[in-house]
């Protein structure tokens, strides 16, 4: 490759550079406006911004690449002359191909395993559920949620070494999450699946503040912790506002019965002493 076809090819590859680094910088702005927390939307805006930026930055290095490229390039590198070649005559020899048949595939491999998602897109209240609202206060729209997150410890309204798989015994398990815009008195409710089977709930009014920590617990006995994947929802009033899952694995634990002894009494019959009359005897006098 000589030095001209070496700048084409880098102004080539920096255009390109430029389009990539344009279209993400344009896509995480977008996307940063509908973030709803303020730090994450700063980040992404940042970051698009940072795109946007060095995609003028490369673009104006292509543009001086190739006004200025190839005169600096041919200062440092000065070109050497050439030898021209004359063309010579070659036979080339002649060659019968004989056609060749392909084969062309006729199967096709068809799927028969398709995924098929557990949960529903959109997850709602069961009407039973429903029915136990004793609220009357309007929840507010503007309500969020954190992302949950479980553990089996449960510390100062916080998951002590969150994770998202457990293994049998499982004693207890706790939905960790931060809140924001709550209304003291709103109806909120907790739905715990076990794959499409709904395990246990919470609803209740709210007795929290308006943000902060708050969590979710479940304590079943241990032989209800089967292995499977489980889901919790978050609900205010009736609108959805965070779902996430856990994995339990391994059978449950299943408790022993303890034998237990009870005590016989037996009954040690008591000797009742037998009186044997004494003989009495009438002193006879001799003459």
């Amino acid at each position: 490759m000589d030095i001209r076809a070496g700048i084409v090819t880098t102004i080539i590859l920096a255009i390109l550079a430029v389009l990539l680094l344009f279209r993400g910088g344009i896509r995480s702005i977008q996307s940063a406006r509908k973030l709803t927390f303020y730090r994450l939307r700063q980040q992404r805006m940042s970051g698009g911004w940072r795109m946007l930026g060095g995609a003028v930055l490369i673009l104006l290095f292509a543009a001086w690449l190739g006004r200025f490229g190839e005169p600096v390039a041919y200062r440092y590198f000065p070109p050497s002359p050439t030898l021209t070649l004359s063309p010579t005559i070659t036979t080339i020899p002649t060659m019968t191909l004989s056609p060749t048949i392909t084969l062309t595939p006729t199967i096709t491999d068809t799927p028969s395993i398709t995924d098929t998602p557990t949960i529903t897109p959109t997850p709602y209240i069961p009407p039973a559920i429903e029915a136990l609202f004793d609220s009357a206060v309007t929840p507010n729209p503007d309500a969020v949620f954190s992302p949950l997150q479980f553990s089996t410890v449960y510390d100062n309204f916080e998951c002590v070494a969150p994770s998202t798989t457990f293994v049998n015994p499982v004693r207890s398990m706790t939905a960790c999450f931060s809140y924001n815009n709550m209304q003291p008195g709103v109806q909120w409710t907790a739905l715990w699946y076990r794959g499409n089977e709904l395990v246990h709930y919470e609803t209740l009014p709210w007795d929290g503040t308006t943000g902060g920590l708050g969590y979710s617990e479940w304590t079943p006995p241990p032989d209800m912790w089967k292995p499977g994947t489980y889901y919790v929802q978050i609900f205010v009033g009736l609108e959805w506002k965070v779902v996430g899952q856990f994995i339990v694995s391994g059978e449950p634990f299943t408790p022993t019965p303890s034998l237990t002894t009870t005590p016989t009494f037996t009954h040690t019959p008591f000797a009742t002493p037998t009186l044997s009359p004494t003989p009495f005897f009438a002193e006879t006098g001799t003459p």
